[in-house]
Parts: structure tokens; sequence; C-alpha cells
């Protein structure tokens, strides 16, 4: 019968009444790292430059704003790919109308899939000006759920400190198809944590090695020219920033694991995937085709971290390190909690959180094939970790743990150079969720601003973000890959 309805739903009878209904197709997004087609515009709001250093470090040009300051908005001559606004030096509550007045003709002229992006002080002092920090928050999630055609609103907070090199990362990030369905949002960028000095250096690769090359990401067409930025490639004009290093990746033979190891490989990372025995052949396909190693393992087994360690240093030598992990592995064992057995907790719990718990230490204490100092760990959360959802309390649980372990973890190794960040996806179009049934499948994808579900690659195009040497400010930080899922958003 769900086979049916699906059928007749998305039949051309039944997308006509759908759209009656208020069911419009969704937009197609802008992937892969392309800035927008159509020129970008800047808003400086006061004295600030951190963002124009920042774009013209990207080498995008952008354009002076429009100001609305009369009784109609003046038009702008065409579409606009997007507007970055500095409002740094926001600090009293009437300094916001300078905010209102630029934005409104530039969301009139937004193109599809724009971008609107606000950079704001996150260290303020006072009521008003911690009243007006927040406010901006507000108003950066108000316009995600106003824009149409898959355009999306997010805010940046920059730390005291922080120079363009630190926001460049994050700034490319979120005006390029990378960060499609990473919409409403805000997380914090610092400055580039300091590597503590160590007497015996040791090298992601030895210098032998050959990290593996010409992998594209999946889905996504590298060196397309753009007219916002004017180069090939992203807006960084690096396609390959994780060359010459080694990330694993836990459940990686399949769905957001697989897509996660592709993108990390197509920008230069030797990836080391894993996952159970059961998976072994799909995730030795996926490494052969990655020029990767296949580590097939349960990483709730005791030795997990010992046996990621020890693979490393066997394939790749004594002195390699792992530049990053990505703690991906994860389960479901859904019931209603007065009907879930402690079984069925426990195991999701042991999979999805103590994993981490008790293999993170093991890399970190130094031994060869261990996590190297400068390098990068990374969880999955998940939003029903946030906003939490029915039938999901251990699933609840363990992905709020993974963004709690983030934000205590991140200060105890900022000294050692390693950043700690989670993403938290949404609704993703996988396997697994193509197995719920179609009205409630069509209720999760239509719950967002974007009016659809993500694809893996957006979870490991964020991923990704987090991984780039360039994003050493950027630690301690959840970011939600839901495209502003209207539940706990």
């Amino acid at each position: 019968m769900a086979g049916l309805l699906e059928r007749a739903f998305t039949s051309a009878p039944g997308r006509a009444v759908a759209s009656r209904l208020g069911l419009a197709e969704p937009p197609v997004l802008r992937r892969g790292p392309a800035l927008p087609d159509e020129p970008l515009v800047l808003a400086s709001l006061a004295g600030s430059t951190l963002v124009s250093d920042t774009l013209a470090l990207l080498g995008v040009r952008a354009g002076e704003p429009l100001l609305d300051d009369g009784p109609e908005p003046p038009a702008y001559p065409g579409r606009i790919g997007g507007i970055v606004v500095d409002a740094r030096d926001l600090r009293r509550i009437d300094q916001l109308e300078a905010l209102r007045a630029v934005l409104r003709p530039a969301l009139r002229a937004l193109a599809a899939s724009g971008r609107v992006v606000l950079v704001a002080d996150d260290d303020v002092d006072g009521l008003e000006a911690r009243a007006v920090r927040q406010a901006l928050d507000g108003i950066s999630r108000t316009v995600g759920k106003e824009l149409r055609r898959g355009a999306t609103c997010n805010l940046v907070f920059v730390a005291t400190g922080a120079s363009a090199s630190d926001l460049a990362s994050t700034l490319g990030f979120l005006l390029e198809g990378r960060s499609a369905f990473v919409d409403g949002q805000s997380w914090t960028v610092a400055p580039r944590l300091p590597l503590s000095p160590s007497p015996t250096p040791t090298p992601f690769l030895p210098p032998s090695a050959t990290p593996a090359a010409g992998i594209p990401a999946a889905g996504v067409a590298l060196g397309s020219e753009r007219g916002g930025g004017g180069r090939r490639g992203d807006a960084r004009g690096d396609a390959r920033p994780l060359a010459g290093r080694i990330v694993a990746v836990t459940g990686a033979a399949r769905g957001i694991g697989a897509q996660i190891a592709t993108v990390a490989a197509g920008q230069g990372a030797t990836v080391v995937c894993v996952d159970i025995p059961a998976a072994g052949e799909a995730l030795a396909a996926l490494a052969n085709g990655l020029h990767g190693t296949a580590l097939q393992l349960d990483v709730t087994a005791p030795d997990a971290g010992e046996r990621i360690a020890a693979h490393v240093a066997s394939r790749h030598g004594e002195t390699a390190r792992l530049y990053g992990i990505v703690h991906n592995a994860g389960i479901t064992r859904d019931k209603l909690l007065v009907n879930t057995d402690a079984q069925r907790w426990a195991q999701v719990l042991s999979v999805n959180l103590e994993a981490e718990l008790r293999i993170n230490p093991v890399l970190l204490d130094g031994r060869p094939g261990g996590l190297a100092d400068g390098g990068r760990i990374v969880g999955v959360a998940s939003t029903s970790g946030i906003a939490g959802n029915r039938g999901q309390a251990n699933y609840a649980a363990s992905k709020a743990g993974v963004a709690g372990l983030v934000r205590a973890l991140a200060p105890e190794l900022a000294p050692r150079g390693i950043t700690v960040n989670a993403v938290a996806p949404g609704f993703i179009e996988t396997d697994m969720t193509a197995r719920i049934p179609f009205v409630q499948r069509e209720v999760f994808r239509r719950t967002n601003s974007l009016s659809q579900g993500g694809l893996p690659v957006d979870v490991a195009e964020t991923i990704c973000y987090f991984l780039d040497p360039d994003s050493a400010g950027v630690t301690g930080q959840v970011v939600r890959v839901c495209g502003q899922n209207l539940v706990g958003a």
C-alpha cells in the first residue's frame, strides 16, 4: 500500500494535487565546492574590516549593498548570489536597524541557493550588547525560515583575536554549495589553536608514502568556474586540503559513512575504512576504490582503539600518525521508553557513545598510529539528541552524549592543537530512512526550511570542513546538518 501511495503521490497528477495542497516541489540545492554564479554583496555595518579581509583572502569579489532608507526598498539590477554582513561592532538595539536596512533589498534579489551570512562578535560585554548578540541569532534563524528556492542563512560568531585566516575556511564553506543543507545555524570561530612544541614531531604520513589522488567526491563537480569568486575549485583555491593525511572513518561500509570516506579521499586523505566484519565485502570494495585500507572491527570491542592504531602503524609505518578520526558508527533500537528493555538500551549507548569514549584515550596516548597533535576528532550527534524524538530515548541519550563529549573534550585537547567537533544530522536520505513509511517519511522531509531531506554528502562535506587544516580555530562546536529542521530549531 505504501508503495502504491508513493507512486501515486510522485506521479504528474499527484504532484499537481500536492502543489494545490501547498506541497510544492522542493528546490534543487546547489552542492559542491562552488560559489554562486551571481555576484556577492558585502555589507560592513561599522568599522570592522575582518570580513572584507577574509573575502579578499578567499579571492572573492563582493559588491556594495543597497540600503533601504526610503518608503520603498531599492532594487538590485539583477539577482545576487548572496550577502555577507559584517555585524561585529553592533552593540546597541538601535544599531539593528542597519541590519534590517541592508537585508531587505538583498533578500528580495537573492538567487536560488543564495547565501546570507552574518558575522558577529562572540565576546561582548554589557547587558544591551549581550541582548543584541542573541537578537542576531534570532534574526538569522528567522531569515532562514523565510527564504525560498534553496537559499540559506547562517550566523558566525567570531571570538576575540580571530583573524581573516581563522575565518576563511568557515566563510568559504558557508558561501559554497558544500553547506547546502546547513541552514539557520550559528557557531563560533576562534583564533586557531596553537600547537604545543614537540621535540620529536611525527608526520601524518611518512615522506615516502603517496596519498590517494584523483578521487572525486561522489556527486560533486570539481573545478567549476564561479562568478562570485572568479576562481576554479572551491573558494580557498585548494581542492585537496587533506593531502598527506590519514583519516579513519568508523561505520564506513555504507550510507553516510561511505560518503564521508569518499569526500575525504576526494580532498586528498588516505582513508582507513572501519566497519563490522559482517560488512566486510562492501567495506573492502569501498576502501579499494578510494585507494585506502579496510579494517574489519566492532568499535565496541575492548581493544578497538589499539587495533585502529596498530592498523595505521602496520600499513603506513611506525612514524605515521592519524590526522583525524570520524566516529560515525551508530545504531538505532527504537521503542517507546516504556517498552525499552536493558539490552536494547545498552546496545545503542555502547555503540554510539561508549565506544568513542574508550577509543579516544588510546589514540591520544602517543602510541604509533595514534592521533597526532594538530589532529581532528569529529563525532556524529543527531537532531534527536538536541530536540528529542518519540521512541528514541536511548538514541537521543547517546547522541546528546556525543555533543556533551565534544564540548568537554575540546578545551582539554586545545593545548595539543587538536580540535573536537560534531555534526548533528537531521533527516538524511539513506537506505535506512527509505524504509520509513511514505507518509511519515514525507512529513520528515517537509518539516525543515528547505522542504526536503538532506543527502549523505551534506553530512560528509560538513565533517570535511571540520577536518580541514584551516579550520583550526573551530573546536567544541556542534553544527546541525538538518536544513533548519523545524523541531528543536
